[in-house]
């Protein structure tokens, strides 16, 4: 698909930031497709689903409206059941929860089409763990975004405390390898390096500087 920009990645590793000032700045919709994941994280947890019941958490996203709006200013909509959540699917207790929706099968299976679908409306810029292997493998452009280790960490824990969240940067680092682990190590989806992939290390790059190596390997 021509039309579509695959980028994958670690957490911390500046993807997120980097995807969406990319797609800003070439004209492209920018979707989260962690987001979506986070926003069926939201549901269950509204209504206490057993988190280990993978049937049960089936069931729950079978009777989910789910969708991204996003238009070419940056402007993003995370849609559940028809209302806006993108305000409410950051919070340190519902990332740590995601794990145990993006791992069961049926739903990685449902949410491929509904981010197919999203992709068919045109020029888009999709950022997640799989994009380019398992939701776009045809996409023209893949790039995998990455950072060291510690930089992702300290990356994390700067974005938390400036939201005001009090944790230390050994709990960050905690949380990101067990974040790490279950991305790597699931069966369905895994985060892995697409074989077309170009590597993007940040780890002594600026956001900008990143930016635009990618928008160099495009205008090419």
């Amino acid at each position: 698909m021509t039309d579509i920009i695959a980028i994958d990645g670690p957490a911390g590793s500046g993807k997120s930031t980097v995807a969406m000032l990319l797609a800003k700045k070439i004209g492209y919709a920018y979707i989260d497709t962690g987001a979506m994941y986070r926003a069926i994280t939201l549901k269950a947890l509204r209504e206490t689903v057993d988190l280990n019941n993978e049937e049960k958490l089936s069931e729950l996203f079978n009777s989910t409206e789910l969708d991204i709006i996003s238009n070419r200013t940056g402007d993003i909509a995370v849609m559940l059941d028809h209302k806006n959540v993108a305000s409410l699917i950051r919070t340190p207790e519902l990332t740590e929860k995601v794990a145990y929706i993006a791992k069961v099968a049926a739903i990685r299976e449902k949410m491929k089409d509904i981010q197919r679908r999203i992709g068919a409306r045109g020029e888009s810029v999709f950022e997640g763990r799989d994009i380019g292997t398992a939701i776009f493998p045809d996409a023209k452009y893949k790039f995998y975004v990455d950072a060291d280790f510690n930089e992702r960490s300290r990356r994390r824990h700067k974005e938390l405390i400036e939201k005001g969240i009090s944790i230390s940067l050994n709990d960050v680092s905690r949380d990101l390898e067990a974040r790490d682990h279950n991305d790597m190590t699931r069966k369905i989806g895994p985060l892995k390096i697409a074989d077309d992939a170009i590597c993007i290390d940040t780890t002594n790059m600026t956001i900008d500087e990143a930016v635009d190596k990618i928008v160099g390997y495009i205008d090419h």
